[in-house]
């Protein structure tokens, strides 16, 4: 079909086919039997052999899209339109060489979020809603009324135009992802959020202080065979095998057989510690740069840091190697030895504020400084955390500090996604090929999400995420070197993949807002927070129920690609992201053609059939896949190709991979090429090299104007940190707040998604963890529930008593959907982020980790295990 046939076709007139009676009752089949499988656990999973015996049906390639880190083989076996159940990869040997690539217990759950009996299955709106916002305080509990397509899209379109009309588009915030940005762009644009994200401090610092853009794979981190070499492996707040599901864990596992001593440094002894660690290094959290700085004191004092390597590729160590106009007494060395302070960074001063004991930071220093090759690894969590840029700055030169970089099995860096970089680093070998979509700019900013030059001073509104909900309450936000600039945000649009105000810091600040504002929309599967708090919520089809097949990154390695496919036509009155984003912008008088201008099965068919593969000599390109004339979708332009791998058969085989082995081509160590010869391959950085003393981090959080920076790694004392839970630091009495919260991934969920899901629920549910000498203290015993309060907000959960926590540290998984008594204002489901205030410090982080708590035994009702409460099955009136 050509283009203009393809736009004559959409431009007709649209219809919303109502479910056949068949098919209706095959998915409330599939959903019965999702039900059914819950309650019996996960002995509900049917036995490959019995799969594979079903009759008349087929397996599938089903997408496992949630952003773990990992995307995993899914398969679904479909029959007559229904999944009847699911199984991971099931191919060959799984080796050290060729893992395979098996998914986790969500990924296997995945068809009973889709086919559960919670999904949102037509349009709402709230009952007390009209234009204008009606009665806004019962956003989060009003009552919800059935519409149909027409009016809710009707509905949207005039309250767009009203607001634009009223306001201008910079009253509109999108804070998604994806979903119907064309459309909005295409009317003028609207303000959207820039994070840190999940990277924290280490996002901009590594920038800055290394060189070099943002890689999908790590940019400090070696490809996963040279682990095998490690002599020392360090995991610093690290956890693999909760937030690293898949490859990784096998890496390690891998480098420890043979012979790679491992430590792990963190506030928990999490699974991975006690799967891998020889040696448990305790921290507290918001202190690991103290730790660091008394590890470099006490290298200093014994001169067992590589001088060498520090003089010839980093500048700013010492006084004799600082960039020309820097005051040469700014210089790292003189600060750890207190030079001119007057406070040396001993391992006692380190102590006193980490918590970890003098002589295992002795040790630790001593192990660090001696041990080559050496593969010093974190996560990013330490760096979620207030002022988290000075624990990158602080890893990042301590490690230099060793001189474990640019050799094989030495590396200094941090993981950029819970996958990527955990276990393996290098650039991809298999890519997708562009979806040829021509971009529609935004002309309200141009930058979003990770993007943002701080030091622009033309015009444009972009607010940072710790930020939006102040910026909506207040009517103010921090508009780089522009200063602090008015906002009048009235509409809060949600339409697209996210859950904004369940995961951002200060959900409580944020369902204020929602209650502030003119006008909430949103979409979803399920009603999750951004649709509880919304006017109008639409059902969006997951991707097992969009049209055509595409590509998608599994990130457990560099060298997979994997299969995904529509498992099943979309269910109910759900539609696509793509569909919604058209159909608003004909309300608006925008071509259709300019939103879509191809067909979500063409945008796939140009990732396959644009795909590449590196080839046996570590550097060819080629077309990664052969296809031929009836590869071809119908309806689709393209063409045969000969290429590396059988489409037909990936299809089969749910994905393809470039075989591995130690000693081929594709291996991949970080930095080698600087270190092999740092004039002819400079980092891109002002001075050439490593920046221990980076004034370009400096310049960027001036700009930004939250908090100031020093351009070396220094302990400032973070807002909500350890220090916070003291009334006195002499005398170490405990303050009002004296624990420390951190707020992790967890198995149950990916971000918030899977929440909903009874499976996970009772696989893992999200009990609060606290340290027994710290419960027995305050009479609290495992499984009663208890009342955490922070400076933002307070929820309940049952208690979860352990020693593998140290004692002042508590934990609460990220994730979970808020579910706010009105009368008591306390949230009963523990979403961590109800409690996490929005802090604003250095590069824009979202400090996730810099959480204050009370916590005592609750005397109201005790609270049921989540995985008995009712699911979100929205009834209409």
């Amino acid at each position: 079909m050509r283009r203009r046939e393809i736009v004559e076709e959409r431009n007709a007139p649209r219809e919303i086919v109502p479910l056949s009676r068949r098919r209706f009752l095959q998915w409330s089949a599939a959903i019965g039997a999702a039900g059914c499988a819950a309650q019996a656990g996960f002995g509900a999973f049917r036995p490959l052999k019995a799969q594979a015996e079903e009759p008349s049906g087929e397996w599938r390639n089903a997408s496992c899209w949630f952003d773990c880190g990992g995307n995993c083989v899914n398969q679904a076996y479909v029959k007559d339109g229904t999944v009847l159940y699911q199984r991971t990869d099931v191919s060959g040997d799984d080796t050290p060489d060729m893992p395979q690539q098996r998914g986790c217990h969500r990924g296997r759950s995945m068809r009973t979020l889709v086919f559960g009996a919670d999904r949102l299955k037509y349009p709402v709106k709230r009952k007390h809603w009209e234009p204008g916002g009606g009665d806004r305080s019962l956003r989060g509990c009003d009552e919800w009324v059935r519409i149909s397509w027409d009016e809710a899209l009707d509905l949207i379109a005039a309250e767009t135009r009203r607001i634009v009309d009223t306001y201008g588009n910079t009253a509109i915030l999108s804070s998604e992802r994806s979903g119907p940005g064309r459309f909005f762009n295409a009317i003028g644009g609207s303000t959207t959020m820039w994070s840190c994200w999940s990277s924290g401090g280490f996002y901009w610092t590594s920038q800055k202080m290394v060189g070099g853009g943002w890689p999908r794979h790590a940019l400090t981190l070696s490809d996963r065979f040279e682990y095998y070499d490690s002599n020392l492996i360090v995991l610093w707040g690290h956890n693999p095998v909760w937030s690293s599901q898949g490859n990784p864990i096998l890496t390690f596992l891998e480098a420890k057989r043979r012979g790679a001593r491992i430590i792990v440094v963190d506030p928990i002894y999490h699974d991975s510690a006690k799967v891998l660690a020889d040696e448990f290094v305790p921290v507290r959290p918001c202190t690991d740069a103290a730790l660091l700085l008394g590890i470099a004191h006490e290298m200093i004092s014994n001169n067992l840091q590589d001088q060498a390597f520090l003089d010839t590729y980093t500048i700013g160590f010492d006084a004799d190697h600082m960039p020309a106009g820097a005051n040469p007494e700014d210089n790292f060395k003189d600060y750890v030895l207190g030079t001119y302070d007057g406070v040396p960074k001993t391992a006692a001063w380190a102590s006193e504020i980490c918590g970890t004991p003098v002589e295992q930071i002795k040790s630790l220093a001593y192990e660090m400084a001696t041990t080559k090759p050496m593969a010093l690894t974190c996560s990013r969590a330490p760096a979620r955390t207030a002022n988290g840029d000075q624990f990158a700055q602080a890893f990042l030169t301590v490690g230099w500090m060793t001189g474990n970089v640019g050799k094989r099995g030495a590396m200094v860096g941090h993981v950029v996604t819970s996958n990527v970089g955990s276990g393996t680093g290098g650039p991809w070998l298999i890519s997708g090929g562009a979806t040829k979509v021509p971009a529609i700019k935004n002309p309200v900013s141009p930058y979003e999400y990770y993007t943002i030059d701080p030091a622009d001073t033309s015009d444009w509104t972009c607010i940072n995420h710790s930020e939006i909900w102040d910026a909506v309450i207040d009517g103010e936000y921090h508009a780089g070197a522009r200063g602090v600039l008015p906002i009048n945000i009235q509409m809060i649009n949600h339409i697209g993949r996210g859950a904004t105000l369940n995961q951002s810091p200060a959900t409580k600040r944020g369902i204020e807002a929602h209650r502030k504002v003119e006008f909430v929309v949103a979409s979803g599967y399920h009603m999750n927070t951004n649709c509880r708090y919304a006017d109008i919520v639409l059902p969006a089809c997951t991707r097992w129920e969009e049209p055509g097949d595409t590509l998608l990154y599994t990130k457990t390695n560099r060298e997979t690609m994997l299969s995904a496919q529509q498992i099943c036509e979309p269910l109910f009155e759900a539609r696509t992201d793509a569909w919604i984003d058209e159909e608003l912008a004909a309300r608006m008088g925008v071509d259709r053609a300019l939103i879509n201008p191809l067909s979500l099965e063409q945008v796939g068919w140009n990732r396959i059939s644009g795909a590449t593969v590196v080839l046996e000599d570590g550097v060819t390109k080629a077309p990664l896949f052969t296809l031929e004339a009836d590869d071809i979708p119908e309806g689709v332009e393209g063409k045969p190709q000969e290429g590396t791998f059988s489409y037909k058969q990936f299809l089969e085989d749910g994905f393809c991979r470039v075989e591995r082995h130690e000693g081929d081509n594709y291996g991949y160590t970080a930095l080698k090429d600087f270190v092999d010869d740092p004039v002819a391959n400079p980092r891109p950085t002002p001075s050439g090299k490593l920046e221990i003393y980076c004034q370009g981090i400096v310049d960027f959080v001036d700009a930004v104007g939250f908090t100031k920076k020093s351009p070396i790694a220094k302990y400032e004392v973070p807002a909500e940190g350890y220090e916070d839970t003291l009334a006195d630091w002499e005398t170490k009495e405990p303050g009002e707040f004296p624990f420390q919260l951190v707020t992790l991934h967890c198995l149950r969920t990916v971000h918030s998604s899977f929440d909903n899901v009874p499976w996970t629920r009772e696989a893992h549910p999200n009990d609060f963890q606290m340290n027994s000498a710290d419960a027995a203290r305050l009479g609290i015993e495992k499984g009663d529930t208890v009342l955490i309060r922070s400076r933002w907000g307070s929820c309940l959960r049952r208690a979860d008593v352990s020693e593998r926590i140290m004692p002042g540290v508590v934990k609460l998984d990220e994730a979970t959907w808020v579910d706010v008594n009105e009368e008591t204002g306390i949230d009963r489901a523990g979403c961590a982020n109800y409690l996490v205030g929005p802090l604003k410090s250095g590069s824009g982080i979202q400090a996730w980790n810099s959480c204050n708590v009370s916590v005592e035994k609750w005397d109201g009702e005790a609270l049921d295990p989540d995985c008995l409460w009712p699911q979100r099955i929205v009834e209409v009136g």
